[in-house]
């Protein structure tokens, strides 16, 4: 048994989610019908996360198994010669038999990519939020520095997550420019559902005076949805990278 794992990008906007769903196109359904067609059979695949509707992914891990043995390259780009053009195989490798693309990640970075300018950028919708009021983006990486340690992060957990626990870890966090261009930058163990596109808008909500600074701290111990800010849209969320 061969358990080939693929690294991946794609533009998230005209599907569903990576996970495969009954009555909506899904990366997860693309992909499996793309692998289907090449090996001639069906195969489970295991993605690493389940990114929502219209998140993007820039590094994202998969793996499934097959007794046939391929040359890994030529997968990758027979993969790419079927796959929509919003989809790519960046790489593909066997990995160990026991290898999990989701149960054995050790950590993700995402990234929130918002355009912070009071005319929107053409080439940046569906890809960036467009957020004409202005960023203070050195106090809010200041201010992000208080996401990272160990913490109960109930607060920034939207409705309908199903984790036996919402303790996480955040390794790093940091407010970014480069022109009109603001990027939030967070890496961590695991995240909850929602949870990175809740900090963004806790960080805008900072921004534009709503919530208090220095209170992030505060609004993690009250394990109070209602304390932290918006939920982001999802068009400037990508999945950036996991660790293993």
């Amino acid at each position: 048994m061969f358990n080939y794992k693929l690294i991946m990008s794609y533009d998230g906007t005209p599907y569903h989610g990576w996970q495969m769903q009954e009555n909506a196109m899904s990366v997860q359904q693309c992909l499996s019908e793309a692998i289907e067609r090449i090996f001639g059979e069906k195969c489970t695949i295991y993605g690493s996360s389940r990114t929502d509707k219209g998140v993007h992914a820039m590094g994202f891990c998969c793996n499934f198994k097959s007794e046939k043995e391929r040359d890994c390259e030529k997968i990758a780009y027979g993969l790419n010669a079927v796959l929509p053009e919003t989809i790519c195989v960046l790489s593909c490798e066997i990995a160990s038999e026991s290898f999990n693309a989701r149960f054995d990640a050790k950590g993700k970075e995402y990234i929130y990519k918002i355009w912070n300018s009071r005319r929107r950028n053409p080439f940046l919708i569906d890809k960036a939020l467009h957020h004409p009021v202005p960023i203070d983006s050195e106090m809010l990486n200041i201010q992000a520095k208080d996401y990272i340690g160990t913490h109960d992060f109930s607060a920034f957990c939207a409705a309908g997550g199903t984790t036996k626990t919402n303790v996480r870890t955040i390794f790093d966090c940091s407010v970014e420019r480069e022109g009109e261009l603001v990027t939030f930058r967070v890496k961590g163990d695991g995240f909850l559902y929602n949870m990175v596109r809740i900090m963004v808008g806790t960080l805008l909500d900072i921004n534009s005076g709503k919530i208090e600074k220095n209170t992030i701290p505060d609004i993690i111990e009250s394990k109070d949805r209602l304390r932290a800010g918006i939920t982001a849209k999802a068009q400037g969320l990508y999945l950036n990278e996991v660790y293993y």
